[in-house]
């Protein structure tokens, strides 16, 4: 009897804590992830059995041994004799290289088309929905094949390469230009222009500031260019005007000497940006549009000019509206270069599919390659949400 008692209490017990919903809640949670580790962990077993039974050796430290397999550009110095971390690291900065200057071109030709497409004038308006349209609905990748296509066909051979200023030769082996030989007189020009970039990140927050508090406007952009122009040159004539630069020539078949700017790289940045740019244009037309129109009309009223009137009163207030979809469009752009492997260009994707195929470890590989591209994106995130909270506070003041 007193058995019976006990189990009908612990059955009405449970019953009691099945009926609460935050038990249910945490009993669910932890049956879930329990039951994603084990997933998680047969994957990893099987994976690794399976690597064994095909005599695949593990781990990471394929990045110390030699790659013996060449990068056709990079940017910091590299020989086939090099490790695979050193053919990663290569890869690497020529993506970081895409991504970086495609995001800073195409933010500026989306913004440029985006108000190109709310123009009273019918046919800029035109003409940019027409490019809007036609770049919306073509594959990005088809668009790199005819970028490429459309840069080594048209250009001529190397023996009559176009003749630009007698130092700057653009044939179909890429625009050659002269290369500047660094030196300490290199390194305190270059010095001075950095500094002259920051001082005029500075005036434009100090402007703001006292646009924000006094009311009164303070030319940036000519103060900007007096700085960023102005600081290399006093440094160029205080240490004597002089400067070496290697000029490239022709020898053989090919130019040597200088730098160049490659027919894939160029391919590359090309279609990424103009492809990514249309859609930066519709999310810039969209954040225009949201802006009640009568702030122009106040602003107007005021005596500001058409062009005041957009980039001092319209896109401020519109990019509460733009950062959200652009902060995306940034990560699809970044994400989209690994389709450079289409047209040869040595990007971290192409760097690590000929490690994988002369390691085999095709599992290191393409973690690498995902670890990467993930913290790219994050940081990205953090940035672009860092400037959205900036902007949401400064427009709810």
């Amino acid at each position: 009897m007193v058995e019976t008692t006990s189990s009908a209490g612990g059955a009405a017990e449970f019953h009691h804590w099945w009926n609460n919903e935050r038990f249910r809640g945490i009993l669910y949670q932890i049956l879930l992830m329990a039951g994603v580790v084990a997933g998680g962990w047969f994957l990893v077993a099987n994976t690794l059995n399976n690597l064994n039974a095909r005599h695949i050796a593990t781990g990471f430290g394929f990045l110390e041994r030699e790659a013996g397999f060449g990068i056709s550009e990079h940017l910091i110095d590299y020989v086939p004799s090099d490790s695979y971390m050193r053919a990663f690291e290569a890869g690497l900065l020529n993506t970081l290289e895409v991504s970086i200057i495609g995001i800073v071109l195409t933010t500026l030709l989306g913004i440029v088309m985006g108000i190109a497409r709310l123009s009273t004038n019918w046919l800029v308006a035109r003409l940019a929905a027409a490019y809007v349209e036609a770049m919306r609905n073509v594959p990005v990748l088809l668009l790199l094949l005819f970028c490429y296509s459309i840069v080594t066909v048209s250009l001529p051979l190397s023996r009559n390469a176009l003749n630009l200023f007698d130092c700057v030769f653009l044939s179909n082996r890429g625009l050659r230009i002269p290369s500047l030989i660094w030196d300490a007189n290199a390194y305190v020009v270059v010095g001075a222009l950095l500094a002259g970039v920051l001082c005029s990140i500075l005036l434009a927050l100090w402007a703001r500031r006292r646009l924000d508090r006094t009311g009164k406007y303070f030319p940036v952009f000519g103060g900007s260019i007096g700085l960023i122009v102005g600081f290399p040159l006093l440094a160029f004539l205080a240490t004597g005007a002089h400067l070496t630069f290697d000029v490239p020539h022709l020898a053989g078949f090919n130019f040597t000497g200088g730098s160049t700017l490659s027919p894939e790289f160029a391919a590359l940045l090309v279609g990424l940006v103009i492809y990514t740019g249309a859609f930066i244009a519709e999310i810039v037309r969209g954040g225009i549009l949201a802006v009640s129109y009568g702030q122009t009309e106040a602003a107007l009223a005021l005596g500001l000019s058409r062009m005041q009137v957009l980039r001092l009163v319209v896109l401020p207030q519109s990019l509460r509206v733009i950062i959200p979809p652009l902060t995306s469009q940034y990560l699809n752009l970044v994400k989209n270069s690994p389709l450079a492997v289409a047209i040869g260009f040595p990007d971290l994707v192409s760097v690590a599919n000929t490690a994988i195929n002369q390691t085999g470890q095709a599992v290191e590989g393409v973690s690498i390659i995902m670890g990467i591209y993930l913290a790219i994106s994050l940081i990205i995130s953090v940035l672009m949400n860092w400037y959205n909270k900036r902007v949401a506070l400064r427009g709810g003041r």
